[in-house]
């Protein structure tokens, strides 16, 4: 029941919160918002003192019992050859997300009451947070496959509703139907994916009851899968590049900057976008069936690191730079995935929910305290004025760059060695170089938004302060943790036990960690190198951009034509919308809906079939017309051919 109750709060919150945005969607009342603010904050920390709960009975478990707590609710369906319960599965991995979830979860809630404390759609904004939340919890700690799809579609909606939040405006509600159609995609691979789970599972022979898509059942019959093991897990994979916002299914990331900041935050750091790595390091036990499989999982990671970290570097928008980063970041998890360190990537997924809910919030104090500017080239000098959001995103950029001795630090040369060490050389360097850029970008934003000289108006400049104490403490709270998560996997040769990978050694039984082939010297220097590699770039991004503010316009002059490239994002969304879209939306005006639905099915069968029938009434109407005479001669007519024809 305690299972259940991680789930049931957000839900809760949902409900009422739901109720109250009915209520006053006309006239918010300070006593409607408190309600509303109460509700939202609560449901959360209740779900996430549940998960602490559940923690602890797990940790009580282990050494005595399987570390296993398993709820099951009721049947969802038994047909013929098909049983499925709705249960709910807390094990070391889902409670590591579900923590994440609900911990990470309730300080972007909490710091939403100040953000958007004067929006008009108070209510229904933590209706939908809420319910976001329910979905990802859903996602993580379903016991079978069908439940994870279904919160998976949640996620996808509630991430369609909260990007296009305000409507009103045209733009930001394309962005939100963008995110959605291009999830679609995704979702198709993964439900086709699920489809020959099911073929495998039916041909096995096993007892339908056992439940085909329970994770448990799928990993007993793992044998099964092997001779289409590629070919699902590249289906699945093109599930997870649509939510984790990989190539080619990253564009919708950008755009979703248009919904609230902390929704972004919620997207980034705890919720949508973590959701494909959790799918494939949940189905490790397939993608090991796969070297190939495993490859392209690392190949297009690796790739989409570099592919974001460059457009990362051109972006002027506050928020699409981390938006770049955070694509870039999954890259990182997907590497992990492909190399076989499941638990690397469930770390930096971790340390990566702390940095990046750090840093959004910490953009969403800025774009506050500036009343919704966005624009970097505008900014700078703000350390003066927004001290607490400066310092705690000076941590959090230290933790995005990979800096000693930040979170950031640990988790991302836990990948980068387990690249080196499980012999993807190349992979490690092009890791290497996304490392270097990343550096730079996140230096480059700090220094100019912060740091050197300001571009705001004085009038403008006088009204900035800091945010209330419901924005900032979440940002003292993930600074920390930004700060101090690295003691989950600190690698034993500096002295650590790697504990995350122990934690989750029953789960991802293939992960490699950290001591592999190569030695614990060669481990140390491509530390170092890494290290010195990043703070270089780190260095020289600061310095550009706050005491050499004219150099980076004269590099631009002299790489124009790259930098055009760049910083039209490769025109990736032009090409989609000339070879795919374009001919879609001709194919649907043209044929769908002219020739099909128009001709055929209106013109045809709809109105043709009126049409005909209107004219046998017509034809039947003008026979019956009351005239005796005209009755005789129908009569006489008849009665001449019934003789003909029997004379006949």
């Amino acid at each position: 029941m305690l299972v259940w109750l991680i789930v049931a709060f957000p839900l809760l919150g949902a409900l009422l919160n739901g109720m109250f945005a009915a209520i006053s969607s006309h006239e918010a009342t300070d006593r409607h918002r408190s309600i509303v603010s109460f509700i939202g904050v609560l449901m959360p920390l209740l779900g996430f003192a549940a998960t602490i709960v559940c923690y602890f009975t797990l940790i009580g478990f282990e050494g005595t019992t399987p570390s296993l707590i398993t709820g099951p609710l009721f049947t969802w369906t038994a047909l013929p050859g098909l049983v499925i319960d709705i249960g709910l599965n807390v094990d070391e991995l889902s409670l590591v997300l579900a923590l994440i979830i609900t911990g990470v979860g309730s300080l972007i809630h909490l710091y939403s009451v100040g953000y958007m404390s004067h929006d008009a759609g108070y209510a229904r904004y933590f209706m939908e947070l809420n319910l976001f939340l329910f979905f990802m919890l859903i996602l993580v700690l379903a016991d079978n496959l069908l439940l994870m799809f279904v919160g998976w579609e949640g996620v996808g909606l509630c991430s369609y509703l909260l990007i296009g939040f305000w409507f009103e405006d045209a733009e930001k509600a394309k962005a939100g139907s963008k995110a959605f159609i291009v999830n679609r995609i995704g979702d198709a691979a993964f439900l086709l994916g699920m489809f020959l789970i099911f073929g495998v599972m039916s041909a096995t022979g096993a007892d339908p009851s056992l439940g085909f898509f329970n994770f448990e059942t799928m990993s007993r019959h793992v044998a099964y899968f092997t001779p289409v093991a590629t070919i699902l897990c590249l289906l699945l994979f093109i599930g997870a590049c649509g939510k984790s916002a990989q190539i080619p299914l990253y564009v919708w990331l950008p755009d979703a900057m248009a919904g609230p900041t902390p929704v972004s935050a919620l997207i980034h750091a705890a919720t949508m976008v973590t959701a494909g790595i959790y799918m494939i390091v949940r189905l490790n036990f397939l993608y090991v069936l796969s070297p190939v499989a495993m490859d392209i999982v690392a190949i297009i990671g690796t790739t989409t690191v570099v592919f974001a970290a460059t457009m990362g570097v051109t972006a002027t928008d506050i928020k699409k730079v981390l938006a770049y980063s955070t694509v870039s970041q999954l890259g990182y998890m997907f590497l992990a995935c492909g190399v076989g360190a499941f638990s690397g990537a469930i770390f930096h997924l971790v340390t990566h929910a702390f940095f990046k809910a750090l840093l959004f919030l910490g953009a969403g104090s800025v774009i506050h305290a500036l009343h919704g500017e966005q624009d970097m080239r505008r900014m700078g000098g703000l350390q003066k004025k927004l001290p607490i959001t400066t310092w705690t995103f000076v941590l959090g950029s230290f933790a995005l760059a990979g800096l000693l001795p930040t979170s950031g630090f640990f988790s991302k040369d836990a990948i980068l060695w387990s690249a080196y060490n499980s012999g993807h050389v190349g992979l490690w360097f092009v890791g290497f170089l996304g490392a270097g850029l990343t550096s730079f970008y996140i230096f480059r934003l700090v220094g100019s938004v912060f740091f050197g000289k300001t571009e705001l108006p004085p009038e403008k400049w006088k009204k900035i302060h800091e945010s209330p104490v419901s924005m900032t403490l979440p940002l003292l709270i993930l600074a920390f943790f930004s700060l101090f998560a690295g003691i989950l996997g600190i690698p034993e040769v500096l002295g650590g036990r790697d504990l995350l990978s122990q934690w989750l050694r029953d789960i991802v039984p293939t992960a490699m960690g950290h001591g592999g082939e190569a030695s614990h010297a060669t481990e140390l220097v491509l530390m170092v190198v890494t290290t010195l590699w990043g703070l270089h770039f780190s260095i020289f991004g600061w310095v550009i951009y706050t005491q050499k503010r004219g150099f980076p316009d004269r590099v631009v002059q002299k790489v124009s034509r790259l930098y055009w490239l760049i910083a039209n994002r490769y025109f990736v969304d032009e090409l989609y919308d000339r070879v795919i879209i374009r001919p879609l939306l001709w194919c649907s005006r043209r044929f769908l809906w002219k020739g099909i639905d128009e001709m055929t099915l209106d013109g045809l069968f709809v109105y043709g079939s009126a049409r005909t029938i209107g004219l046998w009434a017509r034809l039947v109407s003008m026979s019956q017309n009351g005239v005796l005479q005209q009755y005789l001669l129908y009569f006489l007519i008849g009665a001449v051919l019934i003789v003909g024809y029997v004379a006949l």
